[in-house]
């Protein structure tokens, strides 16, 4: 049976001083942020809570952080990396050491990585609450909820052949005001193997956002695991002119064939906010 681990965080009273802060943003916003080839996704809840999932390669989630977050704000409630490759750990490093960090969700998976040393390095050294993914415990921020699907049980400290299959997948779910559950389905860079096992397990998937698996690569993105989740929007984390030429014109063909309204891309739209 599947808990929730409720968070009771204390936010700044939304006063304008002289520009510095900014009211909560009153509805749930979901930033997929521009930050290469890689994942970075920022989620303000209607409570002012900020919930970072990975933070691309390179240092460029700083920026984006600083142009989506309120002047001077320097809390991120709670953060998950979803697995340790370089395009979603590594500007989480910066994060984790110039950011307020409440709390922390990964995996523990073993991997030999210079910014995944650092990143565990600094979580031992710090104030963290930490994590350890598994499908049986979620998590409620505020009025968001962020459904664990995968893994199913904790693999800290183990090796796993395949990374992108460890990753962490989450279903987000908010209701709205006019009374409208919106849910975004946010894979990481799982790929069609991990698919199946979540179809296999009978989770509810149905999604109005898909975040594509591994940056829309033809490895991911099964036809019955989107069919499956039948989004409205799909968006995929990918950069300019990547040398892997995502997303794969297969990926794309699914998302057509299932009529998905909409694709967007970070390298053709920039930051995507929803």
């Amino acid at each position: 049976m599947k808990k929730y681990v409720c968070f009771t965080l204390v936010c700044l009273a939304g006063c304008l001083v002289m520009g510095l802060y900014e009211l909560p943003p009153e509805r749930l916003r979901v930033s997929f942020l521009d930050v290469g080839q890689g994942d970075a996704i920022l989620i303000q809840t209607p409570e002012g809570h900020n919930v970072l999932i990975d933070g691309g390669p390179g240092s460029k989630v700083l920026e984006e952080l600083s142009d989506t977050l309120p002047f001077l704000h320097r809390k991120i409630d709670f953060m998950i990396l979803t697995h340790p490759h370089s395009d979603h750990i590594e500007g989480l490093v910066e994060a984790l050491k110039r950011y307020e960090v409440g709390a922390v969700l990964l995996t523990l998976v073993n991997y030999n990585n210079y910014y995944y040393e650092e990143f565990l390095k600094d979580l031992a050294e710090g104030d963290f609450e930490i994590f350890i993914a598994k499908a049986s415990e979620d998590f409620r921020i505020g009025s968001v909820y962020f459904d664990v699907l995968y893994p199913f049980e904790p693999i800290a400290s183990r090796d796993i052949d395949n990374l992108n299959n460890s990753s962490i997948v989450l279903r987000i779910s908010h209701l709205g005001t006019d009374g409208v559950w919106q849910s975004f389905l946010l894979s990481g860079d799982c790929e069609k193997e991990c698919e199946e096992e979540i179809l296999a397990e009978g989770f509810y998937l149905k999604s109005d956002v898909y975040k594509a698996g591994h940056h829309g690569s033809k490895t991911a993105s099964s036809y019955d695991f989107v069919q499956a989740i039948y989004p409205d929007i799909a968006v995929v984390q990918c950069g300019e002119k990547n040398k892997f030429g995502h997303p794969h014109a297969e990926t794309l063909r699914t998302f057509k064939r299932l009529d998905v309204e909409q694709v967007f891309r970070n390298d053709l739209d920039g930051r995507i906010s929803f």
